[in-house]
């Protein structure tokens, strides 16, 4: 089958992009042949016998720029045009899809998450007008929805809320819904009656991760460390819904100076420095600045692996080196950094995230220590130190969650995901 994908950015750490690679890796493995079109292949060139670059389907695009400072953050009092405007541009981008559609052939099209959240108002708009002339099969992979975002996407205009209200989700006849959390799925079912599957994020435990090398052995010494401490790994970036600050104050409650805290990311989706800043402020009230990094310098931050002779360090070789990883978000659409610890083989202390964290993953069966609201209790505490000093049984349980993790969260379980779907959305349409 050829099956086109619509994204608007591919490339880089964002979860839509990694995850849209996943899929289209494995697709390739089952026999199809996957046609990318985009707005953005980041940090790459584009392979042109199968990759199309639109730039009108960037999130960083003049148009798309400029529609979501009006729709949203500053609105004039011209509503009619910035109507104008999206319609506009949906009319470009939707020629290029239809011309793109009809040059490969393809027979089914999966839109990622570009028909779930409006971040792209004219994209959105351009897919669902594809969709209803082309008529074909269609998935919406959708990750995460208006609704989740506050009042991001609330905007003054009438006309607006109305668009996003017909245009996101896509909810056409010929087009089934993939979400990554069972929460979603029940929304979908109780707001607009849409039956869904969940196609949980997955990773690769065929190839090799978080293993030990030559490079990656002379991390302690690079961050300023002796090479016998102990290093707990906070592998995201520096927002808010990551709790970062429980991983601080459980640095500060092991009482422990050989025990470092590593936060790989960076702060760049922190507005204004704000969480950043309140981070550095408990740092320094708990003394706690030689065993605190921030080292988002020393990581590509641009994928999970890199090749030896990278400058910096990747995501793979940080999980080499943690003893243990922290994760106390307070919020996830799914938990990426949770599975990449499982595939590393190294325990992850995890905050129960609701509403997808346990009904999604912590029920599968993973030992791990889980607190609740972001809460550390002397119990917990005490189950975390003795996974961090007890080798034996950081071990046991690192193998024990890989077993679970391959089992839930491998390609094998996307390549069943994703038959299911293909067989849905041909019988829909």
């Amino acid at each position: 089958m050829r099956i086109g994908i619509i994204i608007g950015r591919l490339g880089g750490v964002d979860g839509v992009a990694l995850e849209t690679e996943k899929w289209i890796e494995v697709l390739n493995r089952m026999g199809h042949h996957t046609y990318i079109i985009s707005g953005q292949f980041e940090d790459r060139a584009i392979n042109p016998e199968y990759e199309t670059l639109v730039p009108e389907m960037s999130f960083f695009s003049p148009e798309s720029y400029w529609g979501q400072k009006k729709a949203f953050f500053y609105p004039d009092s011209n509503e009619d045009e910035l109507i104008d405007h999206i319609d506009l541009y949906s009319k470009v981008i939707y020629k290029k899809i239809i011309e793109w559609a009809h040059k490969n052939n393809i027979d089914l099209l999966i839109s990622e998450n570009a028909s779930a959240l409006p971040s792209h108002l004219e994209m959105g708009l351009a897919i669902k007008k594809v969709i209803q002339k082309l008529g074909l099969p269609t998935i919406t992979h959708d990750h995460d929805f208006a609704w989740e975002r506050g009042d991001r996407y609330i905007s003054p205009y009438q006309k607006i809320n109305d668009l996003i209200e017909n245009t996101f989700p896509l909810r056409l006849p010929n087009s089934i819904h993939a979400v990554i959390n069972s929460h979603a799925r029940q929304i979908l079912k109780t707001k607009y009656n849409r039956d869904s599957v969940i196609v949980p994020n997955v990773m690769d435990f065929d190839k090799p991760f978080g293993v030990r090398t030559g490079k990656n052995s002379y991390l302690n010494q690079n961050l300023g460390y002796e090479s016998d401490d102990i290093l707990l790994f906070q592998i995201t970036r520096v927002v808010r819904r990551k709790g970062i600050e429980t991983a601080i104050k459980l640095v500060h409650k092991l009482e422990n100076k050989k025990v470092k805290l590593v936060i790989t990311g960076n702060y760049n989706d922190d507005a204004g420095s704000k969480y950043y800043m309140e981070l550095i402020e408990l740092i320094h009230l708990l003394k706690l600045g030689e065993q605190v990094n921030f080292a988002h310098h020393l990581f590509n931050n641009k994928g999970l692996t890199s090749r030896e002779s990278d400058l910096n360090y990747s995501l793979s070789d940080a999980y080499a080196q943690a003893r243990a990883c922290t994760y106390f978000s307070t919020y996830e659409g799914f938990g990426n950094a949770f599975v990449e610890a499982v595939l590393a083989k190294r325990p992850v202390f995890v905050n129960n995230y609701k509403p997808v964290f346990w009904p999604d993953i912590g029920s599968k069966g993973f030992k791990t220590v889980m607190i609740e609201e972001g809460r550390l209790t002397d119990k917990a505490v005490e189950e975390m130190k003795t996974i961090i000093y007890n080798e034996d049984l950081n071990r046991e349980i690192a193998e024990y969650n890989y077993y679970l993790g391959k089992k839930f969260f491998s390609y094998d379980t996307l390549k069943e995901k994703l038959q299911e779907l293909l067989e849905k959305a041909i019988k829909a349409a």
